[in-house]
């Protein structure tokens, strides 16, 4: 039975590969800060924070994993900015720390790091591929690209396998509400029931590349089951705008979208020189994967967990 440490077990990420690992009958361990409100039958947690090095330097240790799944960092782009010094401590710091414990084990560690298209930027091209230029418009984006950058150079020092995932978004109804796709679908869901009377957004015609977490997860584990390590971009290789969003979701929802739907410029962003839109064709090719779930399947899944969520919450089988 293979082995596998997952920091961010508890994340969206972290629950859909835990599923994945479980039906592939791992043994699966997971590093949490504090011991989970909901423990999961067939984990076994240990305690690690990636502030503290030596804590996963001993996670490493003490649990040998034959598969390392880095997945935890702080999510929220946004907050990054507010603490740039620790966004790359957490990030870029304990990415290094884990390497360097996996290239020191007695046995082979292949790790898997979770990167972003954050690291892109500015690229000046889109799609983007693995080779593209790496421009971060964000602390966040420089410190995945000093984390990206590592997983680079330290492969196959020691015999390392390591492999960095560059995940384009990614979502489902786990996400959470904070994030942009589930507020929409949240809010289509609060409308369709009558307890919202508006949603709030930015710009409408803003581009990003959505797949669903569970495809993500999937691709993460092939990207460990390959003979050499390498990088891959992860996404779905589509753009899709913000109002396409809103069309989605509100169609699943089964309502019109016409005045509900309000723009309030606070919440528009600077125009972006290059849409963010990735090029799978690497994943394709290499380790047959691609997403598997349409963008007007995963909206409708998270819109109808939604739905379900609020009629619950407000017990009224009337809604």
């Amino acid at each position: 039975m293979p082995r596998a440490l997952i920091t961010g077990i508890t994340g969206q990420d972290g629950s859909y590969l835990r599923e994945w690992l479980l039906d592939h009958d791992y043994e699966v361990i997971g590093l949490v800060r504090r011991d989970p409100a909901e423990p999961r039958e067939g984990v076994r947690y240990i305690h690690g924070d990636l502030a503290d090095a030596d804590s996963l330097r001993a996670a490493v240790r003490g649990t040998q994993p034959d598969e390392l799944y880095h997945l935890a960092a702080p999510t929220f782009v946004g907050d990054s900015w507010s603490d740039p010094s620790g966004t790359l401590q957490v990030v870029a710091g304990a990415t290094g720390t884990l390497l360097t414990a996996a290239a020191g084990a007695p046995d082979q560690v292949r790790v898997l790091v979770a990167s972003s298209a954050e690291i892109f930027g500015d690229a000046g091209e889109s799609p983007q591929h693995e080779h593209s230029p790496m421009r971060p418009r964000s602390p966040y984006g420089v410190a995945k690209l000093a984390a990206h950058g590592l997983t680079g150079t330290l492969r196959g020092r020691d015999g390392l396998y390591a492999a960095s995932a560059i995940t384009f978004n990614h979502e489902s109804p786990r996400r959470p509400e904070r994030f942009l796709p589930r507020k929409v679908t949240r809010g289509a869901a609060a409308i369709k029931l009558g307890l919202a009377d508006e949603l709030v957004l930015g710009d409408l015609g803003a581009v990003r590349d959505w797949c669903h977490a569970r495809d993500i997860v999937r691709g993460e584990w092939l990207m460990l089951q390959q003979d050499v390590p390498d990088d891959f971009v992860l996404a779905s290789g589509s753009g899709r705008t913000v109002g396409d969003l809103v069309d989605v979701a509100f169609a699943a929802a089964g309502v019109s979208s016409e005045g509900y739907v309000r723009v309030d410029p606070k919440f528009v962003r600077p125009p972006e020189s290059t849409p963010p839109v990735g090029d799978p064709s690497h994943a394709r090719e290499q380790l047959g994967w691609m997403a598997d779930t349409s963008f007007e399947a995963m909206i409708a899944e998270m819109v109808h967990a939604d739905l379900a969520d609020l009629r619950a919450r407000h017990g009224d089988s009337r809604l």
